[in-house]
């Protein structure tokens, strides 16, 4: 159930057993109501003078009068206090009375009135009281009983109105704690979320979209190490954009940058979501495919990654060198780069003979630079 939708009694859990266990605390008895009521002629005889009397001492007092502001609500300030002072000798004080002195400490906090104040002002009509009680009551045993429950009762008052108080301030840390937990909260959400965008960019080549080398050898390294405990194959793809630095100086760099991002677009398309695919520098790329022979990935990237770029753009000519290790022995990192960087280059050399033993209107063109044959010719040269 929200707040608003509870009394002020039911948010301090105040009923009839906590008013007797108050009243019993303070020594309030039958006898001390039963001495108030008494002295309640007294009281309605003079009660427009008391409250005159009171407001004078109070607005007196700068921080008062300042807090009253105006004629207005002065009157209205008479009015509750005039109420107020005639219930207290009135003798029932049961839960609608007790709910009257919460609102009036839940008012009090509300409009910046210090218990300082408060207390002041209580001790103001303390004794404006007992004078008046003193005065007019002659009886000496009688009056002793009357300003000995009046002492009692307020005190019971005051103590309802600093439950209030405190009530009220618990409530503020609580919401301030609530504020700030939710702050840090937040603020905790923004760093992770920027640090996971800046560790995506330390890994991400900004052209591409693919990791950058600076993790190559890194993930690698664990792939392997992870290949190793399961007796499973890792190979890797070295990839080489065919007379790229001719493509940049006829067609600008725009057009170059164009066909990194093509090829790099190309790669993610065709790799499982298991591989990790690097642009390695320049126009060089690497993708490490673990669990996957050499003869898989030559279909991956020997076959469908040439269609893929081809219909993208007749341009693009490709040297790939694929590389497998394991299950039986492993390369090191640095080493199975190398091995596949050599292939690339055979694959690339290979390519450049051909073209200078062939008629160029006569040769068929070929996305991945090479036949599958010429690839594992290379494989055996490479092994020699």
């Amino acid at each position: 159930m929200k707040q608003t939708e509870k009394t002020l009694l039911e948010q301090m859990q105040i009923g009839d057993f906590e008013i007797e266990q108050r009243k019993t605390l303070f020594s309030l008895t039958d006898a001390n109501i039963a001495a108030l009521k008494s002295a309640k002629p007294i009281i309605d005889a003079n009660i427009d003078d008391l409250v005159s009397k009171f407001y004078e001492l109070q607005t007196s007092i700068p921080e008062i009068s300042l807090l009253i502001g105006d004629a207005d609500t002065l009157n209205r300030l008479r009015h509750a206090q005039r109420k107020y002072v005639v219930d207290l000798f009135y003798g029932l004080y049961d839960l609608e009375y007790v709910n009257n002195r919460l609102r009036i400490g839940l008012v009090h906090k509300r409009i910046g009135v210090e218990p300082k104040l408060y207390l002041s002002a209580m001790y103001a009509l303390k004794r404006l009281l007992y004078d008046l009680l003193t005065q007019e009551i002659q009886d000496l045993g009688q009056r002793e009983e009357v300003l000995a429950a009046l002492e009692k009762l307020l005190l019971f008052d005051i103590s309802l109105v600093f439950d209030t108080y405190i009530r009220s301030l618990l409530s503020e840390i609580e919401i301030s704690k609530e504020k700030s937990d939710q702050y840090a909260q937040d603020l905790e959400y923004k760093i992770k979320e920027r640090t996971r965008q800046l560790e995506h960019l330390s890994r991400t080549d900004p052209l591409t979209g693919l990791l950058n080398m600076r993790h190559l050898v890194d993930i690698l390294t664990g792939t392997l190490r992870a290949a190793q405990r399961r007796a499973e194959p890792v190979s890797l793809v070295y990839i080489d954009i065919d007379d790229f630095k001719a493509l940049n100086d006829t067609r600008g760099h725009q057009y170059g940058d164009e066909v990194l991002r093509i090829l790099g677009a190309s790669i993610a398309k065709v790799s499982r979501k298991e591989d990790s695919c690097f642009r390695y520098g320049g126009d060089e790329f690497c993708i490490i495919l673990p669990n996957c022979t050499e003869d898989a990935a030559l279909e991956l990237y020997k076959l469908r990654l040439s269609e893929e770029v081809l219909d993208k753009s007749k341009e693009i000519v490709l040297s790939i060198g694929i590389v497998q290790t394991g299950p039986l022995e492993y390369l090191e990192p640095e080493a199975l780069i190398r091995k596949a960087d050599r292939r690339m280059y055979k694959a690339k050399q290979a390519k450049k003979s051909r073209l200078k033993n062939t008629d160029m209107n006569t040769l068929r063109y070929d996305p991945s630079g090479s036949s599958s044959k010429e690839y594992n010719d290379n494989k055996v040269r490479d092994k020699k």
